[in-house]
């Protein structure tokens, strides 16, 4: 017979926690302890968006789920652009509009599942116009 003390029996409750967030991998830790069932169901996406450089800079996330839309405040619309181009960002219409030659780094990031396929999609734009006229609402995290 083993016995376990308190302390062991945290341990490896601990130790199982650490594991599953090891294997949601690059995810933010309230992604992984959301509830498993949005998982389950539907189209959703992780969705980061840093301003400045990378390492230091100012970042946002959402959690975009579109069955039915809900996650930020332009889910809906996000999710329409999402639908249409199948799931790829890449594949947003870009929108016709003049943006400024103004350097000012804007990284997205977008992991998740579209249609049973995972997506893990990154990309650095020059500045906030031009990120949001190649992506659409999808990284619209402003209200």
């Amino acid at each position: 017979m083993t016995h376990f003390s308190k302390t062991t029996t945290r341990l490896r409750r601990g130790a199982t926690a650490a594991a599953a967030l090891l294997l949601v991998g690059a995810l933010p830790a309230q992604v992984a302890r959301a509830s498993h069932r949005h998982f389950d169901q539907g189209d959703w996406l992780y969705l980061t968006v840093t301003h400045g450089d990378t390492r230091s800079g100012d970042t946002r996330g959402a959690l975009l789920q579109c069955d039915p839309p809900r996650g930020h405040s332009h889910a809906m619309r996000a999710c329409a652009e999402l639908r249409s181009a199948g799931g790829d960002v890449r594949g947003i219409p870009p929108k016709d509009v003049l943006c400024s030659m103004i350097y000012a780094p804007v990284t997205v990031e977008a992991r998740g599942q579209w249609q049973g396929r995972a997506i893990d999609y990154t990309e650095t734009f020059a500045n906030q116009c031009v990120m949001q006229a190649r992506t659409g609402d999808v990284f619209a995290l402003d209200g």
